[in-house]
């Protein structure tokens, strides 16, 4: 099985997705056994010298003019995980979990936590043996980082807590012993170089940018279909019309849908039709989809950075022995960026269900209603926009920013809080209904394509036809539109929609 080497610098978004999904190991690069080694001695040092550092020898948080002897510096490590672990909710799942391990690793590999490297060492062996910890979803304010839930993951560390391992959950201590891997005994400074970090906001994120990148590809193809089906035109795709107005992501939208209907006789076969415009679902789609892409690409840069940043308090600097105390827990660079991008991910399903509404609508779209033969007797795909509908209704509650709040922590020591890991955990649900919400437009396109005429189909618009109709076939009469809307979403979400258009068409941007 592969390895992936983390130095804390060089992590990619593929890299973890593949560690979260795929089962990949993790381990550390070379480097980074001095840089750990050197960090701690200088935490090390100051203990001995009896030095105030926040968080090894104080309190935490609103306590850390509490001065503690050497005798309770151990303990107040233990405490900082069981006062911590105040998460409540659904568990994350296990992939999100190997997810916020394995970025916690990435980022105490840096060095800048002063932790042991047996204690970083027990985190790796978690992760490659498979003991994930039961981390409540809803806990975290997002400064000093994500507590509650890092709390969770440390807890399991030190025998504590509960973990699923083997695919059962289970007490923590049990978990590991199963697994054999020794309880961590926490030393100084330990506890809460575990805890402080936005490794599970930024997890969520970069799985999240992760399937994103998939689905801006599949909003395409849907978009590409439905002009087809609608007899829309190739006008407003022209390169020309881009280049006056050179945002990226709209040009590599319309670069898509150019490629993705490629060789369509039903648009180039109504020169003379009456329509001299196209609505603008149809004829906006490069310069919606385009800024959406946009959006996804601050937040990719954003992520980026963070899975490969010390978000340590306080964080050592062993080339001077210096021990400082900072920011850069909080939450707000991530916060926003999911914020950013769960409003650029609703407006693919925005537009998307009003294709839907042209393509169920026979006042629009010139075909049967409902697009069943027998309408009346068959509702054919009329509920399916009602679904569509309810989603986007769901994603305009969700996308409320959850960085414009905060709600001070700590005895107001914490006034100032990012609230990013809600905002993180909203666009993972945006981002589902996103996927679903173009699962139907493509069962309503696949179904129109059936209705509409003998022409031949763009390339594009052919591959997908033929890879919905292996799993889903014509509906000539009523049937459980769920189960179609699943396959479809199981298609758009897994990749395989995406691979067979771009095996027969290459890849698309």
């Amino acid at each position: 099985m592969k390895e992936i080497k983390l130095d804390g610098s060089n992590l990619t978004i593929a890299e973890l997705a593949a560690i979260a999904r795929c089962g990949l190991k993790v381990s550390l690069a070379p480097p980074v056994t001095e840089r750990i080694e050197k960090a701690r001695k200088v935490v090390e040092d100051a203990v001995k010298n009896k030095k105030t550092v926040y968080g090894v020898t104080t309190g935490f948080g609103a306590l850390a003019g509490v001065i503690l002897s050497k005798d309770q510096t151990k303990d107040l490590q233990r405490n900082i995980l069981l006062s911590h672990s105040a998460g409540v909710g659904q568990p994350f799942n296990e992939e999100t979990t190997r997810a916020i391990m394995a970025l916690r690793v990435n980022t105490l590999a840096k060095g800048f936590s002063g932790i042991r490297l047996s204690a970083l060492k027990t985190l790796i062996e978690m992760v490659n043996k498979g003991v994930l910890p039961i981390i409540p979803e809803k806990g975290s304010v997002g400064a000093s980082g994500d507590l509650a839930p890092l709390a969770h993951m440390g807890l399991v560390m030190i025998g504590e807590g509960e973990a699923i391992y083997n695919n059962t959950r289970m007490a923590g201590g049990g978990a590991m012993k199963k697994a054999g891997i020794p309880i961590l005994q926490l030393e100084e400074g330990e506890g809460l170089a575990l805890i402080n970090g936005t490794q599970v906001m930024t997890a969520i994120g970069a799985l999240a940018i992760h399937d994103s990148t998939n689905l801006i590809k599949a909003a395409d193809i849907a978009a590409g279909m439905t002009l087809e089906v609608l007899l829309g035109s190739n006008v407003e795709l022209n390169q020309k019309i881009h280049d006056t107005r050179p945002h990226p992501g709209q040009s590599l939208c319309a670069e898509n849908l150019r490629k993705i209907i490629s060789g369509s006789a039903t648009t180039t076969s109504h020169k003379d039709f009456s329509r001299v415009q196209d609505a603008y679902t149809i004829r906006c789609s490069p310069q919606v989809h385009g800024a959406s892409r946009d959006a996804l690409g601050y937040a990719r840069r954003v992520i980026e950075t963070e899975i490969n940043s010390a978000t340590d308090n306080p964080m050592v600097f062993y080339e001077t022995g210096e021990i400082l105390n900072g920011g850069n827990f909080h939450g707000q660079p991530v916060g926003l960026a999911m914020d950013f991008l769960t409003i650029g991910l609703s407006e693919f399903a925005n537009i998307s269900e009003r294709r839907i509404e042209r393509l169920v609508n026979p006042q629009l779209s010139g075909l049967p209603a409902f697009l069943t033969r027998n309408p009346g007797l068959n509702s054919g795909l009329m509920l399916a926009q009602y679904t569509a509908a309810a989603l986007v209704s769901e994603n305009k509650i969700l996308s409320h920013p959850a960085t414009v709040d905060s709600i001070p922590t700590s005895a107001n020591k914490e006034d100032h809080v990012s609230m990013g890991t809600i905002a993180a955990r909203k666009c993972r649900d945006v981002l589902k209904n996103v996927e679903y919400v173009t699962a139907i437009e493509l069962l309503c396109a696949a179904q129109a394509l059936d209705l509409f005429t003998n022409l031949r189909p763009g390339g594009g618009t052919l591959a997908t036809y033929n890879l919905i109709r292996e799993h889903i076939s014509h509906m000539e009469v009523d049937r459980v539109l769920s189960r179609d809307i699943d396959a479809l979403y199981d298609l758009v979400h897994s990749g395989r929609l995406v691979e067979a258009v771009e095996k027969k068409i290459g890849r698309l941007k």
